[in-house]
């Protein structure tokens, strides 16, 4: 995993016009309920946040598209949970995990629509509130909100303090 890791973030450095693209793909699939556990986004974009700093790329364009990435994977993932809603349950990774819907149910029970928002930022929420939120009926627009909100906050988080430290120490 960790070869696969550093030749994405040096493809990244010896192609700098496709960083911001490479960015939303990897914010898309870190967002999206089922790739998300697959993909080993987080740690290649905090390295490319780092690689922002060192090399002088252009934050905002990349954090832009960072934003527009996870805003679409939860987005998709939430039409997965409005469309499918207990059928998802039958599909992997719920399949194969079954307390992950049933803690998600739970969690936006407890935090409502703010969980949209929170669970952003934690890992395994990650994957599944937004499939939890269609799935309990939490209203297009107020989704959309946290959903949105949420993205420009974790793109900044996750891009940077690599970004700062990168040019510090270049």
């Amino acid at each position: 995993m960790k070869e696969f890791v550093d030749a994405t973030i040096e493809f990244a450095r010896a192609n700098q016009a496709w960083a911001a693209p490479m960015v939303f793909v990897l914010a898309f699939m870190e967002s999206l309920a089922f790739l998300s556990l697959l993909a080993p986004a987080t740690v290649i974009l905090v390295g490319i946040g780092g690689l922002i700093g060192a090399s002088g790329l252009e934050f905002w364009p990349i954090w832009g598209a960072a934003v527009l990435g996870a805003g679409f994977g939860d987005w998709v993932s939430y039409a997965f949970g409005v469309a499918y809603k207990d059928h998802v349950k039958e599909w992997w990774p719920f399949r194969n995990h079954p307390e992950m819907l049933p803690r998600g149910e739970r969690f936006m029970a407890r935090f409502g629509v703010a969980g949209v928002f929170i669970g952003r930022f934690f890992g395994p929420l990650r994957a599944v509130v937004p499939v939890v939120a269609g799935i309990c009926k939490v209203g297009p627009l107020r989704f959309q909100i946290a959903n949105w909100a949420s993205a420009i906050v974790w793109a900044a988080g996750i891009l940077g303090p690599g970004t700062i430290l990168g040019r510090y120490f270049s």
